[in-house]
């Protein structure tokens, strides 16, 4: 064998080599090799089995939310600036479809600081459009543009940690992604190999806004009980928050009296992690503050010794521990009972808040007997597909079909060993793509043979007729390769789940495909045609 022959050889065969690796590793028995193929090719839920969720964004909470927030603002902006008032409120919506209604009512301005007003309005609220209700009203209303910028940005985010929180709980196949664009509030998520939801569903839905309130009074039994303590009209800068958990009577949780800001929010823990409390079997959560929020607590605990803080998660109260001495940058919540509630309320806080609540609109459990039955017909679907072509390819070109087959062989590992070193999920679909491949992988051959038939009836040596007819269909499958590769990479950006992975086993199989049609067949002509003895006829 000639040495450029053989370079090529030894470079196909450590190809071939590290593809076997990447889809069943170095097994040392049967057990582990079945175990490496399971855990390298990942499949998909319709494959595996599992359940989707279509969850609906719940817009209306984002956008009252910014109604409130900046309706506060604006009431602090407009005291700065002496302008009187005897009202600032935001009007919330009630549904979703009302959620870019939302507007913020202004009451008894005088009219003489009507041009005062309308300054701190453009400078500082330029997302919102004053309208005159009458001498002394005004009502905001939303710009258009900026409340479709909004709605899509709490789609994007609520998406964002949704993904954040399943792939947190080791679901590495689990996709969420928006369902459809006419209805754009809705996100579907796909959970491979996953019957029950209840936990999921939980820690999906969970806001796991995290806060932390100085208390003035309380705990008082009731809401009543607390205004009561006030005389009926809560203290100026403060507010009520109820507990989580309902008192030892089975009745309505304590209620506590705590300043209207929060020292912390959820954005200022920079890591969260469980951790076993010094008593026996009690777990807690761990969390580390950021450097600036790090500051403004060690400030606060240091000047507030013997006071208590209200943690607070998702608007309950989860305890009011006494400050014993200062913090800095770290932070214990305790008693949170078992191992898995301490590592879900971690995994909530390092996943970020939701900016809206969610709604499940439809749940589908797919049964893994399902999956086995579509992986066993596409299976059979593919080995049959790829023994009919073998056997066409062999009677109609005799030996030379074997080099077909070979490259076809080779170009299926490649593609296995592709989707396992990228991680991607198989799908049904996805079969449906390499079932394609296989096809055109035969095409590709057909046209290089074709090719080598039309120079050798032209009176063309063999070796020269086989260089010329690879050269000349060379170009062509590049190009058919090419606008294929293009149509799939709008299918990807464009489409769905399913169609994706339609797109990205069809183009991993497309670029294998050029190079065990091009480069390992020519080598197995090359090698056939160098061998001593001369080939005097080649079987095509």
């Amino acid at each position: 064998m000639k040495r450029h022959l053989r370079l090529k050889f030894f470079f196909i065969v450590a190809v071939i080599l590290i593809c076997i690796y990447g889809i069943i590793g170095l097994p040392k028995s049967k057990a582990e090799l079945v175990e490496n193929w399971n855990n390298n090719i990942r499949l998909g839920l319709d494959l595996r089995g599992g359940t989707y969720l279509v969850v609906q964004v719940q817009q209306q909470d984002a956008f009252n939310a910014q109604a409130g927030g900046d309706a506060e603002r604006l009431k602090d902006a407009m005291r700065k600036a002496n302008v009187q008032f005897s009202d600032v409120s935001a009007e919330d919506a009630k549904t979703m479809e009302e959620a870019t209604n939302v507007a913020i009512s202004i009451k008894g301005v005088p009219a003489t600081q009507a041009g005062t007003l309308r300054g701190i309005l453009s400078e500082q609220f330029a997302q919102w459009l004053p309208t005159a209700v009458n001498a002394t009203d005004y009502r905001l209303t939303m710009r258009p543009s900026e409340a479709l910028k909004m709605w899509q940005s709490v789609l994007t985010q609520t998406k964002n940690t949704l993904d954040r929180k399943v792939n947190a709980l080791g679901l590495a196949e689990a996709t969420v992604q928006q369902r459809r664009a006419d209805r754009d509030s809705e996100l579907l998520v796909q959970l491979p190999g996953v019957d029950d939801t209840a936990r999921v569903k939980q820690i999906l839905q969970t806001a796991a806004v995290l806060e932390q309130y100085e208390v003035k009074s309380g705990p008082f039994p009731s809401r009543d009980a607390a205004l009561a303590q006030t005389g009926g009209i809560l203290p100026p800068g403060t507010k009520l928050i109820g507990q989580s958990q309902a008192n030892s009577s089975g009745g309505e949780g304590g209620v506590y009296v705590v300043a209207r800001t929060p020292i912390l929010r959820g954005t200022d823990i920079r890591n969260a992690r469980p951790e076993q409390g010094q008593m026996g079997g009690s777990w807690e959560t761990a969390f580390v503050l950021s450097q600036d929020a790090a500051k403004k607590f060690s400030a606060f605990t240091g000047s507030h010794i013997g006071d208590r803080i209200a943690i607070v998660l998702d608007g309950k109260v989860l305890l009011a521990p006494s400050i014993k001495g200062q913090i800095s940058d770290n932070g214990v919540i305790e008693g949170m009972g078992s191992q898995q509630a301490a590592s879900d309320l971690a995994l909530n806080l390092n996943s970020g808040s939701l900016p809206a609540g969610v709604k499940y609109e439809q749940e589908n459990t797919v049964g893994p007997s399902l999956g086995a039955d579509s992986i066993k017909e596409g299976f059979l679907a593919g080995i049959a597909g790829v023994l009919a072509v073998i056997v066409a390819m062999l009677v109609y070109y005799k030996r030379s079909g074997i080099n077909a087959t070979l490259a076809l062989i080779l170009n299926a590992i490649i593609l296995i060993a592709c989707l396992s070193y990228f991680g991607a999920v198989l799908t049904l679909p996805g079969i449906a793509g390499i079932i394609l491949t296989i096809g055109m992988a035969v095409d590709s051959n057909v046209l290089i043979f074709e090719r080598i038939r039309e120079e050798l009836r032209a009176g063309k040596a063999i070796i020269p007729a086989v260089d010329i007819g690879f050269n000349k269909a060379f170009l062509t499958i590049v190009d058919t390769h090419i606008t294929t590769i293009v149509s799939c990479a709008i299918l990807f950006l464009f489409g769905s789940g399913p169609v994706k992975g339609f797109a990205v086993t069809l183009v991993i199989g497309l670029m294998a495909n050029v190079f065990t049609a091009v480069f390992v067949s020519k080598v197995i002509f090359d090698w056939e045609l160098s061998r001593p003895k001369p080939v005097t006829a080649l079987s095509i």
